[in-house]
């Protein structure tokens, strides 16, 4: 299943959806593409909804670590939404749930930014 990425907005915070594989390859790189976007455009907070992604591999787990820490760098914020699952499981296997800030659920997530 390719990765889609879907953009909305819920106040004043981006949320982009993630839908499918974040993995090597096309679907990292249209992350990348998708994040660098957001971040050269001025967003200063950004919400990434991994909910309906189903795989991530380093390709994926790294794009997000450089937009995370890119973000803050600039003096934005950056949140994760990654329940539990699989995805989950990779985040704390590797402790990147520890160094990113991730929600289980959205309403937690956009409630941190205020």
């Amino acid at each position: 299943m390719a990765l889609t990425i879907e953009r909305r907005m819920a106040g004043d915070v981006v949320v982009l959806d993630l839908k499918g594989r974040a993995t090597i390859g096309s679907e990292a790189e249209r992350l990348n593409e998708t994040l660098r976007r957001e971040l050269n455009s001025g967003t200063r907070k950004l919400l990434a909804n991994l909910t309906e992604l189903i795989q991530v591999d380093s390709s994926g787990l790294a794009t997000l670590v450089r937009s995370f820490v890119s973000m803050g760098c600039t003096g934005g914020a950056m949140r994760l939404v990654v329940p539990p699952g699989r995805v989950r499981e990779v985040f704390e296997v590797t402790q990147l749930s520890r160094a990113i800030t991730c929600f289980a659920d959205e309403v937690s997530a956009l409630a941190s930014f205020k």
